[in-house]
């Protein structure tokens, strides 16, 4: 029969088993973190392409426009001038009265006129009486044919003398020089003039003539005997042609003077005004974008952003070849295009994208050749 444990034994051993089950324990967890595999993470979620409006067009013909500002002029501005001088006596026509070529406008006083006209009638009419005697002593040989030269002479000189009184009696009625308007009298009743001083003013505004400057880079654009389209300053349009392009640049703007013909036979454009002057140079392909699609790509480039055949993002330089009141025409895109209406700004080149159909403005598109610049 065996002892019993001692009792200072046991309570040796009771604290080693309780570090060694401690040691244990510690032993069996380390392991099973060790070995313990890493748990499975689920994949990352790739982004959707973004979703972005497009609007699908079609290019259209377009005129390209060479549009200028400048100014409408009467085709002719005659100064009538008097060719001789005098008071004048009366007028016989009206300020805005419209006149034909040859039509009298105004009178001066004859003052002496006529005298001196008479007395060198009078001097006519004896020299020829003169000359026919001297003729006949010719004949007779009572006078040399020197003689009957110096009477001749004489004759020419009388004759000369009277045509240059009845040319200033003529002269004292001043004519219009054009069909017009008598746009000013300067000279009233009254006033003296002298030979060469304005008396009035005459103009022709039909056909008008409206004068606008090309630049430099421009000028190889316009040609003799283009239509052209103008805008007057209150609203008013009319159609010209080209008839004068200076071949030669103003040397301070560098500028080239071209002047369109307006007929205006009914004188319903005034001239002296302002006017926009549209020139068509050529038809182009284009579309009609909204300014808001229009943006720069990282080289500064002006363009349009679209979707391509495989939903991704493509940008294209484009060149603006006219404005209209609801958007831009534009060249550089595809003939046909899905053109980025909302989210261009989000999106980058090669990116792809969820297109969404946008439904076309109503009265977006139209005749361009029928729109406003």
């Amino acid at each position: 029969m065996s002892e019993p444990t001692p009792a200072w034994w046991r309570r040796q051993m009771r604290p080693a088993a309780i570090v060694g089950i401690i040691l244990l324990a510690t032993a069996w967890v380390g392991s099973g973190v060790v070995t313990r595999e890493a748990p499975d993470l689920p994949p990352e979620t790739e982004r959707a392409p973004m979703a972005v409006a497009v609007l699908e067009q079609t290019a259209e013909p377009v005129e390209r426009l060479l549009t200028l500002q400048g100014r409408v002029d009467p085709d002719q501005r005659i100064a009538v001038r008097a060719e001789t001088a005098g008071q004048v006596a009366e007028w016989l026509v009206q300020r805005g009265a419209r006149v034909e070529v040859g039509e009298e406008l105004a009178r001066l006083r004859m003052d002496d006129r006529e005298a001196r006209e008479r007395q060198a009638s009078a001097r006519v009419r004896r020299q020829e009486s003169e000359v026919e005697a001297t003729r006949q002593l010719v004949e007779d040989g009572h006078a040399t044919r020197l003689e009957l030269a110096a009477a001749e002479a004489e004759l020419e000189a009388a004759r000369a003398e009277l045509e240059a009184v009845e040319l200033d009696i003529r002269n004292t009625r001043i004519r219009a020089p054009i069909d017009g308007m008598v746009n000013r009298r300067v000279a009233e009743r009254g006033d003296y003039v002298a030979v060469g001083e304005e008396v009035a003013e005459v103009v022709d505004n039909d056909p008008l003539l409206a004068v606008v400057h090309v630049p430099q880079h421009q000028i190889a654009r316009v040609e003799i005997g283009q239509t052209a389209r103008i805008c007057f300053l209150d609203g008013r349009r009319a159609e010209g042609e080209v008839r004068f392009a200076s071949a030669v640049a103003e040397p301070g703007t560098r500028t080239f003077r071209v002047e369109i013909e307006v007929p205006n036979p009914e004188g319903r454009f005034p001239a002296g005004i302002s006017a926009t002057v549209e020139i068509p140079t050529d038809e182009v392909s284009a579309h009609k974008v909204s300014p808001a699609v229009i943006g720069l790509d990282d080289s500064g480039r002006v363009g349009v952003k679209t979707v391509d055949d495989d939903d991704r993002v493509a940008f294209h330089p484009v060149e603006v070849v006219r404005t209209a009141p609801d958007g831009v025409w534009v060249t550089g895109l595809p003939e046909q295009a899905r053109i980025i209406t909302i989210g261009q700004g989000f999106v980058t080149q090669g990116e792809p994208v969820r297109p969404r159909a946008q439904e076309e403005p109503p009265g977006r598109r139209g005749d361009p050749s029928a729109e406003a610049p």
